[in-house]
This record gives C-alpha cells, sequence and structure tokens, in this order.
C-alpha cells in the first residue's frame, strides 16, 4: 500500500477512535442529564404537593393554576388514602391507576419517599414515579405521587443521536479528506525526488535531486543523497582516470615490450642465419644488443613485480639505519652511472641521521629520485642530495635544475601508470614515482614534489624515526 493511502488510513483511524469516544462520551453525558431533569421534575413537584396537602385538612389541593403548573411541566399528580384509593388529581392523570402501585405502596409501608421507574399506562409508556408519605402518625396517611414520562427525554436523545452521527460522520469524512491532501502535499517533494532519481544513471551523475526544503525531513534526505552522489561522481571520475592511465600503461607496456622483442628476434635470426658463422665481429655486437634488450625487459618486468609485492603486503625488513648513509650510496651509484652528464652533489649531513626503515627498500626510493632526476636534467645540470632531521622524521631531499613538472600533473605524478607530457616522457612505463609512494607509505612517511617548469625539481622522502606500531 502507498505511504500516501498508509498515512490517510492511520489518520482515518485515529480521528474515528476519538470521534467514537467523544460521541459516546456526550451521549451518556446529556442522556443522563435529560433522564435526570425528568425524575428531578417528579421529586420537586411532589415535595410541593405534599406539603400543600400537609397543610390544607381539605381534599381540594389541586387549583387551575396548579394544574397548568403541572401540566407545563409534564408532571401528573395524584393523592391517595391508605388504601390507595384516588383522593385527587390532576385533568391529565388518567389512564391505569393500579400501574404505580408498588411505588405508593412501598412508601407507605415504609414511610419514606420511594421512587422508581414504571410503566405509566397500558400502552407502555415509561416514566419516573415518586412517592412521598404525608402525615403517616398525624390522622389519615396520604400518599402523594406524581410521575413524568420519558417520552420527551427519549425524543431529546434520538435527535442529540442523529445529530451526533451526522456530525461525526461528516468530521470523518472530513478528515479523511484532509489527511489525503495533506500526505499528497508532503510527499509531493518524495516524488520530485524520486523522478528525478530516476534520470541518474552512470553516465549522467552530474544531475542532482531537487531539495524543496532543507529544514525538513526530505530536503536533509535529498541533501545527502546529493552529497553521496558528489562522491560517486568524484569515485566514477577517478575510476576513468585510472582506467585511462591502466589502457595508456598497457599500449606503452606493449611498446616498451614489442620493441625489446623484435629487436632481440631480428639479432637472434641474423646469429642463426649467418653471423655467428660469416662475421664474428657482427655476431658480438648482436649478443651485446640482446643483453641490453633483455635488461631493459627484466627492468619493466621487476617494476610490475615490485608493485604487485607492494600490493600484497610482503614484511619489511626494518631495522635502525643511516638515512645520510644510504643517500651517499645512491648518490655514488647515481654519479657513475651519469657518467659525466650532470654533476651529482651530495650535501654531508654532519652526523647519522638514523631511523626504523628497510634499507634495501629505501635505497630503491633514493636511486628512483636520482634516476629520475638525471634522466630529466639538461646537459650539464646539477642534481643536489641532503638529508636532515625534522623533529620526528628524518627528510632525503633530491632537487635538480632540469625541466620541472607543468603544475597539473604534479598531483598525478604518483600514480601508477601515469606518464606526463612528452618533455618528462623520455622513456620508462610511469612505475618509478608510484613504487616510491608505495614504499614510503609502507614504512608510514610520505612523498611529495615540488616543481617550477623551466627550473628544476624537488622530491622529499619523509620518514618516521621510529615506525609506528601497527594497531
Amino acid at each position: 500500500m502507498p505511504i500516501r493511502w498508509r498515512l490517510t488510513l492511520f489518520n482515518a483511524l485515529v480521528m474515528g477512535a476519538i470521534l467514537l469516544a467523544l460521541g459516546l462520551s456526550l451521549f451518556f453525558l446529556v442522556r443522563g442529564a435529560l433522564l435526570s431533569g425528568v425524575e428531578d421534575d417528579a421529586k420537586s413537584r411532589a415535595v410541593t404537593i405534599a406539603r400543600d396537602v400537609e397543610e390544607e385538612p381539605t381534599d381540594d389541593w389541586f387549583d387551575e393554576d396548579d394544574v397548568e403548573a403541572l401540566a407545563v411541566t409534564g408532571v401528573v399528580a395524584v393523592v391517595r388514602d391508605a388504601e390507595g384509593r384516588i383522593l385527587a388529581r390532576t385533568v391529565e392523570s388518567g389512564g391505569d391507576d393500579g400501574a404505580s402501585e408498588p411505588i405508593w405502596s412501598e412508601a407507605l409501608e415504609s414511610g419514606q419517599p420511594a421512587g422508581g421507574s414504571a410503566g405509566l399506562s397500558r400502552g407502555g409508556a415509561a416514566g419516573y414515579v415518586y412517592a412521598i408519605p404525608v402525615n403517616p402518625g398525624q390522622g389519615p396517611a396520604r400518599v402523594v405521587e406524581t410521575s413524568k414520562s420519558y417520552e420527551s427525554a427519549k425524543q431529546a436523545v434520538a435527535t442529540l443521536t442523529n445529530v451526533l452521527a451526522g456530525a461525526s460522520l461528516a468530521a470523518f469524512l472530513l478528515s479523511v479528506g484532509g489527511a489525503y491532501l495533506l500526505a499528497g502535499a508532503a510527499l509531493r517533494p518524495v516524488e520530485a525526488v524520486t523522478q528525478a532519481a530516476r534520470g541518474i544513471s552512470e553516465s549522467g551523475l552530474g544531475r542532482r535531486l531537487p531539495v524543496a526544503r532543507k529544514g525538513d525531513e526530505i530536503g536533509r534526505l535529498a541533501a545527502t543523497m546529493n552529497d553521496l552522489l558528489d562522491r560517486l561522481e568524484a569515485a566514477f571520475s577517478r575510476r576513468e582516470e585510472a582506467l585511462a592511465r591502466q589502457r595508456r600503461f598497457a599500449a606503452d607496456a606493449s611498446h616498451e615490450l614489442r620493441t625489446p622483442l623484435t629487436s632481440i628476434s631480428g639479432h637472434a635470426r641474423m646469429l642463426d642465419e649467418w653471423a655467428l658463422e660469416e662475421d664474428p665481429e657482427r655476431a658480438k655486437s648482436s649478443a651485446g644488443a640482446i643483453r641490453r634488450e633483455a635488461g631493459r625487459m627484466r627492468g619493466l618486468v621487476e617494476s610490475l613485480l615490485a608493485l604487485a609485492r607492494g600490493d600484497e603486503g610482503p614484511p619489511l625488513e626494518a631495522g635502525r639505519h643511516d638515512l645520510a648513509a644510504v643517500a651517499e650510496e645512491a648518490a655514488q651509484t647515481a654519479r657513475a652511472a651519469a657518467d659525466g652528464k650532470v654533476t651529482i652533489e651530495y650535501l654531508p649531513a654532519g652526523r647519522r641521521v638514523e631511523a626504523t626503515f628497510d634499507r634495501g627498500r629505501v635505497l630503491q626510493v633514493a636511486s628512483i629520485l636520482l634516476d629520475n632526476a638525471v634522466k630529466y636534467s639538461l646537459e650539464e645540470g646539477r642534481v643536489k642530495v641532503e638529508v636532515r632531521s625534522k623533529g620526528d622524521r628524518a627528510v632525503l631531499e633530491v632537487s635538480d635544475t632540469g625541466v620541472g613538472i607543468p603544475e597539473e600533473d604534479l598531483p598525478l605524478i604518483f600514480e601508477r601508470f601515469y606518464r606526463a607530457e612528452e618533455s618528462r616522457a623520455s622513456g620508462g612505463a610511469g612505475l618509478g614515482l608510484a613504487i616510491a609512494r608505495q614504499i614510503a607509505e609502507a614504512h608510514g612517511g610520505d612523498i611529495e614534489a615540488k616543481s617550477t617548469p623551466g627550473e628544476g625539481s624537488t622530491f622529499t622522502l619523509s620518514l618516521p624515526r621510529v615506525r609506528p606500531q601497527k594497531p
């Protein structure tokens, strides 16, 4: 069942219960008041007549004024003797004289007023009868008996019942209709949100749900859903970027692998067909080319394996080491590999900069940073390596005077499979810096880059001097 109908039904049940309770309460209250009024009229008239009977020795107790007053109120009065014979009565009292015998006889026997409901005629009309004994010990006994029909009260109750039923039914129908309209108005924003949500798809995450009123529950729900859509859109965007980088990496890796494989295949075929026997020098040159291309392939495969191992999270062989000594070793290796192309300067720290890390892995990071610095430096450029302590961190900094990195590429250079613009895409598969960041994060550290295009770049590796324990 739709929420609108459920709300309407709930409101109808509640309003129905309230109207029923109020109607029944009012019915019984008014009915009791009307019946009590009939009894009070009969009692008050009986008391008045009994006083007159007690004061007047004659049997003429009802004059025209008394009869008229009794007729207006609908009260019938009878004065009886001890035997029950009627001594006086109002004109309207014709009927079964013995219909109320139990009431007047009870009053005579007890000497106290008595009253109760009784039939007032053979036709079955019901009413209230009240009897008062007069002078039971001073002369002949008398009984004043008054009665009043319930008919007028019953008619008033019937009228009240019809009015209450009609008013309650009208109020119930109005409340149901109002609840239906109110529920529709309250749920209209939900329908708008539903329609808008149906139009949102993976390819159209830029759309947002309407927020009619930010302060109510539906507005807060729509705002929360919009925040979720923002996060989903950002996540899908990152996924698309990652997939694009992976596709580009697959193409680059295929090219990187195809080139050495083609070279190896060509040199191997040449060796097999004629070079070994006819041209030993050419054979030697081809063997060297095969070794170089195989080394190039091995480097690419090792980079992929390094990333895979990092994803699997193998335990680090951490110990207390001097980061300055690691930086100096990496600088010496890079200086030899640069072969004078650039100047590599190591600035001694002057003291040990100890930290807890895996020496081999951190040496790999330093080598990656230095290799990048040499690769992207201009001829006769300068690379500087520096190690220092900074609070509870050990910091290794590698700066160069190379081509620099565009500002839009800086946030992405540590992403795996990412390769910058052509000025920095001089070989490689874009895995070195991703490996460096992976190793830094595995140690609880971080790595960042600052660069000015055309002036150079600075890469900073920061490691905690005491590696935090995993919870």
